[in-house]
């Protein structure tokens, strides 16, 4: 009897040693020898990529790879690793010190560690139960599925070289009813000759084949440029029988090509109270020396009622060096809004803030440049000529664009009898 207990005893701690083991052995497999996580991509990094990188990376879109699947991702580990740890991707270029903006791009610095440690560990795939469902996107559109969806008329023929002009199209939105737009996006149909596109409504009555900065903003596109979305009980107005007029930049790439361009529209869903106004902040009359290397530009504009900024859009070309936007105030207080210290012209962000700033009666809104027109800047077209405004890239502009809406507008309310006033 004495020796059939021992016997037992001995097959219970032989069952519990080999329990252990096959537990430690288990840990081992999760966090590495050392007793360190073993990073993967499906626990670890696929959720990073996923609200931060493929917007752009994936089939379809504008970046060059997809980075939606283990598969895609792989064989860029390292390249991946290299950009995060220069954090020049994602693309953001506001200066942390001033302001919040609420499509802030930047990694934290515990998710570049882990992409770090991913990759610097052997980039492994993990188990596949850890992988989190990837999102969702609607085919050839970042704002979901639009309401509508207005193209040019018929296919533009870009020729292979020489110097293209803006082109201006028009496209009927044979609206019967006053429409607000809560989302739009611009589909270029070739990207490798269109460089930018702006749209701009054409109300009932006006004939201008040609807007200009003052025309009535309806959405952009250019490299880097995000679709906007505005705010529940915000908007634009495109007035029944409304025409929409696409501006068109091409870029000749050394192959005829055509372009048949497109913008989505998605409607706002309930009522609306404010119209959402884009403005330029601009200065026309730059001229930048030969040679210059900081050149200082500035506009400014003051404002006439209490409004509450939106959005923030800086544009230069190729000599554009960094941006401020600066608010002074009606008492005299001063702040910085948004400053791009290292102005990207490939990234045409509109910084969102957190939220709205506001703008009392009387603030002026300043807009300071500085354009590097010496051989020392390698995007520089010729270092030996003055440069003036102009809609070329070897051109500059120097635009602060705004949107914000008016604090007195109340379309909602059952007293209102405004229609939405200027869009611009």
């Amino acid at each position: 009897m004495e020796g059939r207990k021992v016997r037992w005893i001995a097959i219970t701690l032989a069952i519990c040693f080999a329990i252990y083991l096959a537990g430690l052995a288990s840990s081992r497999a999760e966090n590495g020898p050392a007793g360190n996580p073993v990073i993967t991509f499906n626990k670890d990094v696929a959720p990073i990529l996923y609200k931060n990188c493929v917007s752009c990376h994936r089939p379809g879109e504008v970046a060059p790879m997809s980075l939606l699947t283990y598969r895609q991702a792989r064989p860029w580990a390292r390249a991946i690793k290299e950009k995060v740890v220069e954090r020049t991707m994602p693309p953001w270029h506001a200066d942390p010190q001033h302001g919040v903006f609420e499509n802030d791009r930047r990694l934290s610095q515990k998710e570049i560690d882990t992409i770090v440690a991913w990759v610097d560990s052997g980039a492994k795939e993990g188990d596949a139960k850890d992988l989190p469902p990837a999102p969702q996107f609607v085919e050839g559109w970042n704002i979901g599925q639009p309401d509508v969806i207005f193209s040019l008329l018929e296919e533009v023929s870009v020729p292979a070289e020489g110097v293209v002009p803006y082109q201006y199209y028009t496209v009927p939105t044979n609206f019967k009813e006053d429409r607000w737009v809560q989302a739009a996006e611009i589909r270029p149909g070739n990207r490798g000759v269109v460089h930018h596109v702006i749209i701009f409504v054409q109300e009932p009555g006006r004939t201008e084949s040609r807007p200009g900065l003052r025309g009535t903003h309806l959405v952009g596109f250019a490299p880097g440029e995000e679709p906007v979305r505005f705010s529940p009980g915000t908007g634009k107005l495109i007035k029944a029988g409304s025409n929409l007029v696409f501006q068109m930049h091409y870029t000749p790439s050394g192959v005829a090509a055509k372009d048949r361009t497109s913008v989505g529209l998605v409607f706002a869903k309930g009522p609306v109270d404010k119209t959402v106004i884009t403005r330029p902040v601009a200065s026309r009359d730059l001229r930048i020396p030969p040679g210059a290397d900081n050149h200082r530009v500035e506009s400014a504009y003051t404002f006439t009622e209490d409004v509450h900024i939106t959005g923030f859009m800086p544009h230069m070309h190729l000599r554009g060096k960094d941006f401020l936007y600066r608010a002074v105030y009606p008492d005299g207080r001063t702040e910085i809004l948004l400053s791009v210290p290292k102005y990207d012209f490939n990234w045409q962000t509109i910084y969102k803030p957190a939220r709205p700033v506001a703008m009392p009666k009387g603030s002026r809104l300043e807009c300071v440049a500085h354009f590097d027109n010496s051989a020392k800047n390698r995007f520089n077209p010729d270092p030996t000529q003055e440069v003036r405004w102009g809609d070329q890239t070897w051109e500059e502009m120097m635009i602060g664009w705004i949107t914000y809406t008016r604090d007195d507008e109340h379309l909602a309310s059952p007293n209102a009898t405004s229609t939405g006033g200027s869009s611009r």
